[in-house]
C-alpha cells in the first residue's frame, strides 16, 4: 500500500503542488476506512471537511420525502465534498456511502483554505472541477424540480378529479337503474286506460317540469324542510304511496301544493299515485343526468388546466398570457388552497402577451405559489395562533400584475410569518433550505431565479412578518433574444 504523500501526489489536484506543501497537507489531515455500505458523512452533519478519495468508490444521495436519490458517484482518485465548503454552508445537502471498502484522506476545511490562498495550481483545478460539477449538480436539480413539479401536479390532479369522477361514475349507476324503472311505469300508466287529454296533459307536464326543474331556485334547508313538509301532508292526504319519499325531489324541482292540485284535476284518482312517481322519477334522471354533467365538466376544466399549465403539443417559445398561467397554476393547486387559504387577484387586465417559454414561467409560479401556501399554514385559526397575528386572521395571498414601462410586473405576496432576516441573503442558493432534513429539496427558488434570468427578467422580494412579496419583472421586448437563442 501507498503512503499517504505518495497516495496523495497521484491525485489530480496534487500532481503540481510543491514537495513542501505536500508535507504540510500530509500533517494537517487526517485517513479514515470506510467498510461498503457504510456511510461515510450523512445528510445534515457540519460541512466541515474536504475529501479526498485514495482508495474506492464513494456514492452521494440526498434524501428527499421516503427516497434517497443519488446526485454523483466518485471514484479513485478524486477529491469530493468541496462544494458545500467553497459555497460558504454550514451543512452537507447529502450523504455519502461507501460502495466497496475506501480509504479517504479528511482535510479540515480550514486547512482547505490556506492551500487554495498558498498554491495557484490547486486553486486552478478546484475551480474547474467545482464548475463542471456544480453545471452538473444544475443539471440534475433541474430535472429534480420538474419531477418534483409534475409529483405536485399529479397529486393536486388526482385529488381534485376524485370527486367529479366519483360522482359520475355514481350517477352512471344510478341513471342506469332509473331507465330500468321508466318503461315499467309508463306501461303501467299506458295500461290505466286514459283518455287523449289525459296523455297529452301528461305529456305536456312532463316537458313543463323537466325545463322548470333546471331554473327551480335552490331553498335554503329551513324553507325546504318547511315545504316537504306541506307537500308530504298533501300526498298523504290523496292517498299517494310513499308520499315521504317523493317529496324532496317534487320541491327540489319548484313544485308546490298548487302545481300538485292541477295534475289531481286533469288525471283520475287511482292513477295519481302512478303519475307522481312516474314524474319523481323522471325528475330524479333529470338531477342525475344535471350532477354528470357537471362531474364532467369539472373534469375537462381540470384537463384543460393542465394542458394550459404544461403547454402541451405546443411549441416551448412562444407568446403567451400571463393570467392565463397564473390561473391554471391556481388550478393545480386548488387543493392546497381550499384549506383556509384566500387568494386575491389583481390583475391589469391591459397587459400585454410576453414571448416566453410558458411551462418553465408555469413552473415559477408554482414554486412561489406553493412557497406562500407553505408558509401560511393549513388552516386560518393555527395560522393565527402560530404566527401571534390577532389583526388578520384570515391567511391571504395576493396575486397582482402590472405593466412597467418595458417590463411586465407579477407580484405574489402572502401575510404569513415572513422570512428570517438572517436567511434572506440566501434564499436563492441552491440546495438552501429552511425545512429539516428530506422534507425539502431546496431547489425551488434556485430554479425559479435561474427560469427568469433565462428570460432576461429579475426576481427580488421584501419581508417583514405579516408581508413578504416577491416579485418577478419580465421585459416585454425581450422577444429577439430568446428566439435567437431558441434557433442557436
Amino acid at each position: 500500500m501507498l503512503d499517504i504523500k505518495d497516495a496523495l501526489r497521484q491525485v489530480p489536484l496534487f500532481t503540481e503542488i510543491p514537495e513542501a506543501k505536500l508535507d504540510w497537507l500530509c500533517e494537517q489531515g487526517t485517513e479514515v476506512w470506510r467498510q461498503a455500505g457504510e456511510i461515510h458523512r450523512a445528510e445534515g452533519e457540519p460541512a466541515d471537511h474536504v475529501f479526498v478519495l485514495l482508495e474506492g468508490e464513494v456514492r452521494i444521495t440526498q434524501k428527499v420525502g421516503e427516497q434517497e436519490i443519488v446526485l454523483a458517484t466518485y471514484e479513485t482518485p478524486t477529491v469530493f465534498g468541496e462544494l458545500p465548503v467553497l459555497m460558504g454552508q454550514e451543512y452537507f445537502w447529502a450523504s455519502g456511502h461507501a460502495v466497496t471498502q475506501c480509504h479517504i484522506f479528511e482535510l479540515p476545511k480550514d486547512a482547505f483554505w490556506q492551500l487554495l490562498a498558498a498554491c495557484s495550481c490547486v486553486t486552478k483545478v478546484i475551480l474547474r472541477t467545482m464548475a463542471l460539477r456544480m453545471q452538473a449538480v444544475q443539471n440534475l436539480s433541474q430535472q429534480r424540480e420538474k419531477l418534483a413539479a409534475l409529483g405536485t401536479l399529479a397529486a393536486g390532479l388526482a385529488h381534485e378529479m376524485n370527486n367529479p369522477a366519483a360522482a359520475v361514475i355514481r350517477g352512471a349507476t344510478n341513471l342506469q337503474d332509473i331507465f330500468e324503472e321508466l318503461p315499467c311505469m309508463a306501461l303501467k300508466l299506458n295500461q290505466q286506460q286514459m283518455t287523449k287529454a289525459q296523455l297529452e296533459f301528461l305529456a305536456d307536464l312532463q316537458c313543463d317540469v323537466t325545463k322548470g326543474a333546471t331554473l327551480a331556485p335552490r331553498l335554503d334547508p329551513l324553507t325546504q324542510s318547511d315545504k316537504e313538509e306541506e307537500v308530504t301532508d298533501w300526498l298523504d292526504a290523496h292517498d299517494v304511496s310513499d308520499g315521504w319519499k317523493l317529496a324532496p325531489t317534487l320541491v327540489q324541482a319548484g313544485l308546490d301544493i298548487k302545481w300538485l292540485e292541477t295534475v289531481a284535476k286533469n288525471v283520475s284518482a287511482d292513477s295519481l299515485s302512478d303519475v307522481l312517481t312516474w314524474i319523481t322519477t323522471t325528475l330524479t334522471g333529470v338531477g342525475v343526468l344535471s350532477e354528470i354533467e357537471q362531474g364532467s365538466a369539472r373534469i375537462s376544466h381540470l384537463v384543460k388546466a393542465i394542458k394550459d399549465y404544461s403547454y402541451m403539443d405546443q411549441a416551448p417559445l412562444q407568446e403567451i398570457d400571463v393570467h392565463e398561467g397564473l390561473e391554471s397554476t391556481l388550478t393545480i393547486l386548488t387543493h392546497k388552497l381550499k384549506k383556509g387559504i384566500v387568494v386575491k387577484r389583481e390583475y391589469d387586465l391591459n397587459l400585454p402577451r410576453i414571448t416566453a417559454y410558458g411551462s418553465e414561467l408555469n413552473q415559477v409560479w408554482t414554486n412561489l405559489i406553493d412557497n406562500a401556501i407553505a408558509a401560511l399554514g393549513l388552516v386560518a385559526r393555527d395560522w393565527g395562533l402560530k404566527t401571534g397575528n390577532t389583526q388578520s386572521l384570515i391567511p391571504t395571498i395576493l396575486i397582482r400584475t402590472k405593466h412597467e414601462h418595458d417590463r411586465v410586473l407579477v407580484e405574489i405576496a402572502d401575510n404569513g410569518s415572513g422570512i428570517p432576516p438572517e436567511i434572506q441573503h440566501r434564499i436563492f442558493e441552491p440546495f438552501f433550505t429552511t425545512k429539516g432534513v428530506g422534507e425539502g429539496t431546496g431547489l425551488g427558488l434556485d430554479m425559479t431565479y435561474r427560469i427568469v434570468g433565462k428570460h432576461y427578467g429579475n426576481i427580488s422580494f421584501t419581508s417583514t412578518p405579516g408581508d413578504t412579496r416577491f416579485l418577478v419583472r419580465l421585459p416585454i421586448a425581450a422577444n429577439n433574444k430568446l428566439i435567437e437563442r431558441e434557433i442557436a
